[in-house]
């Protein structure tokens, strides 16, 4: 996939779908520890509330909470996004305060004996498994050396540390692979260690670039719901991504 950094977009490729949603880890594998431990939580929360609690639940005149894990988080894998979320967590505000979860539109061209095409999207909250991860895990597991891949993503922000390490991995174990990863916005990226994981995987050979509003009108066609309207992009837009063009550019080599 070549870069559209003149504004320029892909046409459509061949479609191929997973299924609309991928859990994770489905509730009825949680383990039973954990299940306990959720099920302690609760119990001593409600004794706060309606009753004394527990002994030995309460030191120091503070009530204590057993250590839990989180709940089994899932993946939504899918072709189109809802146009409310594009507008909301795809938008290329400064601040993006209240937006909790990661889109990732992709397209995946190969050349090769395997030739084929992929187009869709995944989402997941900021606390559980990334898109990043779960791309490699549900959309593209299996590599073949002989085959040439072309993978262009549109994400709402950039990646973090580890999804960052992660994808270093992944490209260096998979040298015919080309990614091209076009940002809504750059997360944290006054973080000294946010700026070295872009580094590094820029010098690992991801090609990293800030959305154009070009690029979220083609989104809003190639990938959201849209029911045939027409997006009517903010105004700031175009400031915005000049803003982000400007720290992306102090943060890269």
């Amino acid at each position: 996939m070549a870069d559209n950094t003149g504004g320029q977009t892909a046409g459509p490729v061949p479609v191929q779908t997973a299924e609309k949603k991928v859990e994770m880890k489905s509730e009825k594998d949680k383990k039973p520890d954990q299940a306990g431990a959720e099920g302690a939580v609760n119990g001593a929360a409600d004794g706060a509330v309606n009753g004394p609690a527990d002994e030995g639940a309460v030191e120091n005149g503070e009530f204590l909470l057993e250590p839990f894990d989180l709940p089994p988080l899932e993946v939504i894998a899918g072709v189109r996004i809802d146009p409310f979320s594009f507008k909301f967590q795809f938008r290329n505000v400064e601040y993006s305060s209240g937006r909790g979860k990661i889109f990732l539109c992709y397209m995946v061209d190969s050349e090769g004996n395997d030739s084929r095409g992929l187009r869709g999207c995944l989402e997941a909250e900021h606390l559980g498994p990334h898109p990043e991860e779960a791309f490699f895990q549900r959309v593209l597991p299996e590599y073949d050396p002989k085959v040439k891949y072309l993978v262009t993503w549109y994400v709402s922000s950039s990646p973090c540390t580890e999804c960052a390490a992660k994808l270093i991995e992944i490209l260096r174990a998979r040298p015919t692979l080309r990614l091209v990863i076009y940002c809504s916005r750059v997360f944290l990226w006054e973080e000294p260690e946010i700026q070295q994981a872009l580094r590094a995987l820029a010098g690992a050979g991801c090609k990293l670039r800030m959305m154009k509003p070009a690029d979220f009108l083609y989104i809003w066609d190639a990938y959201v719901e849209n029911e045939g309207k027409a997006l009517d992009l903010w105004e700031d837009c175009q400031d915005n991504y000049e803003y982000y063009e400007t720290r992306l550019a102090d943060i890269l080599p």
